[in-house]
């Protein structure tokens, strides 16, 4: 259960146009990300993978959030995309994931629902919303997951708070509203990830 990226931040682009794709997400792989995820409630979602696919494939792990059901996983896996990310614990979402090779992280909030996700096949799970369950949950959560399993905290990570859910043994995160938010200026986009690339080092150091 080893996470493919180097680095384990993965950025949330909710909201992202297709006329946004290729700036934004090359403003965050030059930042140093590798895992980005296009949530399926995003205009037009279909033609921004496709597009984020082909231009950035070989340079990032690249795929979708918010996927709720086996058929757009299928849709998905024809587009190139090999992230599956979920808000939820689906197993049918998970079979047909792993069945169609793409890495998975799977949204949890209890123990029963982590070990649901571990046994349907999932790789990664994330904790959500992480800001709202906080770092002593989520400890207290690991203590009884498999301690190979990757875990990621995601909603409401700041650059500031990072490293807390780094000390309370998650892998990484899912990044948000504080890394992009629908229609700000690629400049943002790039100061934000440079912070929390730069927070994930300090913490890791």
């Amino acid at each position: 259960m080893k996470w493919p990226t180097q680095l384990p931040l993965i950025a949330i682009l909710r909201g992202i146009t297709p006329d946004e794709v290729v700036p934004h997400l090359r403003a965050l792989i030059d930042a140093g990300f590798d895992a980005i995820e296009i949530p399926l409630n995003s205009p037009d979602w279909e033609k921004s993978i496709a597009l984020a696919v082909h231009e950035f494939g070989k340079k990032a792990l690249i795929g979708a959030g918010t996927v709720l059901d086996p058929v757009q996983v299928e849709v998905l896996a024809a587009l190139g995309s090999k992230l599956v990310v979920t808000p939820n614990t689906d197993p049918d979402v998970i079979h047909r994931a792993v069945e169609l090779g793409q890495t998975t992280c799977i949204g949890c909030m209890t123990a029963s629902e982590a070990f649901a996700a571990i046994k349907a096949g999932a790789q990664a799970i994330k904790i959500f919303p992480g800001g709202v369950l906080g770092p002593a949950y989520i400890r207290a959560l690991k203590a009884v997951l498999p301690s190979e399993l990757p875990v990621f905290a995601v909603g409401g990570i700041t650059p500031a708070n990072l490293h807390e859910y780094l000390a309370a043994g998650c892998i990484g995160a899912g990044l948000g509203n504080d890394l992009y938010k629908a229609g700000q200026p690629v400049e943002r986009t790039r100061q934000q990830a440079q912070a929390f690339v730069q927070a994930y080092r300090e913490a890791t150091r």
